[in-house]
């Protein structure tokens, strides 16, 4: 089989996994260390409540983007397909899965094209692994571009999934100088983003420095990748693979200081902050400690094959501005000169890092 083949099966093999098995932790986001300041007398009322945010030259309705999942794979088109559908109807953003099975078999391209039949006045985010975009030349760049008109490009930095995956290619060499070149040849902006293990000050100061301006930081705490493969390994009775994962699974950022650090190493940046939101509750914290939108994926998908997509984000998004006039706030940028108290572990993790809280 080749490669194009491999990639779509495990494509679909990722979703059912993700769908099925027990693949978040053992890290937690630590935003249970984050605490906001209710205000039992705010007379802001949710009528008012402002959650507009600007992003890749369009105006998001709220601080929302649905990140990179799928597509690839016969029937994927119908997942990306309503995604697209609700991140219209919503306003918010949308990015698709890893373009690389239609770069290397292009009648799967129709899989990621159809999210601009839907998905017309959002921005839409494209997706390639980091050991594709370091070998792929610019030309096979652009084509991921232009399959959704993309308003920007994510190179997810995947290296500990990587290592963990049967399949694995666990080599970026040479990804800083492809980073700086497509950065300068590109019209369409770069965002770094990683997949589970979170972005650190080092790695967003240095790419922030080669001209990125967009980072996901998808942080510890959620859908770990690295327990993904684990799960694959066991199906495929790969006992060195699977024996790989489980010494590595606690490896990674959790979501709350990777947000603080990309904040730190890039304050003029967008940053997105993905990583086990899995509430309202979760998204205000992310929200007030340096996210510009937040990230959803798996709690989106499962929403979608349990039936209850349009209501899951009708809540979470009527849930953000709930919280936002709780705290007093009018707007977002209310929301982040309000109190913020940051306790335990998370708050040696700063100190110790010689971050001023």
């Amino acid at each position: 089989m080749g490669l194009g083949g491999e990639a779509r099966l495990r494509k679909l093999e990722h979703v059912d996994v993700v769908l099925r098995g027990r693949v978040e932790g053992p890290n937690t986001t630590w935003l249970e260390y984050v605490f906001l300041v209710h205000q039992a007398s705010s007379e802001v009322h949710l009528s008012s409540v402002n959650l507009e945010v600007p992003f890749l030259g369009k105006t998001l309705k709220a601080p929302v983007m649905i990140t990179g999942m799928t597509g690839g794979a016969p029937g994927t088109e119908e997942i990306n397909g309503k995604l697209a559908e609700v991140a219209e109807k919503f306003g918010i953003a949308l990015g698709v899965g890893s373009q690389r099975a239609a770069i290397e078999d292009p009648k799967l391209e129709q899989t990621f094209r159809v999210v601009r039949e839907y998905a017309r006045n959002v921005p839409v985010v494209g997706n390639i692994g980091g050991h594709e975009f370091v070998r792929y030349d610019l030309n096979q760049i652009s084509r991921l571009v232009d399959m959704i008109n993309a308003d920007a490009l994510a190179v997810h930095l995947n290296l500990t999934q990587e290592v963990a995956q049967p399949e694995g290619t666990p080599d970026f060499r040479g990804l800083i100088a492809k980073v700086k070149l497509v950065a300068r040849e590109l019209s369409t902006p770069i965002m770094i983003k990683e997949v589970g293990q979170g972005l650190s000050y080092e790695v967003v100061k240095e790419l922030s420095e080669a001209g990125i301006k967009l980072f996901d930081v998808a942080g510890a705490g959620g859908t770990n990748w690295v327990l993904v493969e684990k799960h694959r390994a066991q199906r495929m009775s790969d006992r060195l693979k699977e024996l790989i994962a489980t010494n590595i699974a606690e490896w990674g950022i959790p979501t709350a200081a990777s947000i603080i650090e990309a904040r730190k190493a890039a304050p003029d940046s967008i940053i997105v902050g993905s990583g086990g939101i899995r509430s309202s509750f979760d998204a205000v914290k992310a929200l007030r400690i340096g996210a510009d939108l937040v990230g959803l994926a798996t709690p989106v998908l499962r929403a979608y094959y349990g039936g209850y997509l349009e209501e899951f984000l009708q809540a979470f998004i009527h849930g953000i501005r709930a919280l936002t006039a709780l705290t007093g706030s009018r707007d977002l940028s209310e929301l982040r000169r309000k109190p913020v108290i940051i306790t335990s572990i998370l708050r040696e993790w700063l100190l110790s890092r010689g971050f001023s809280l």
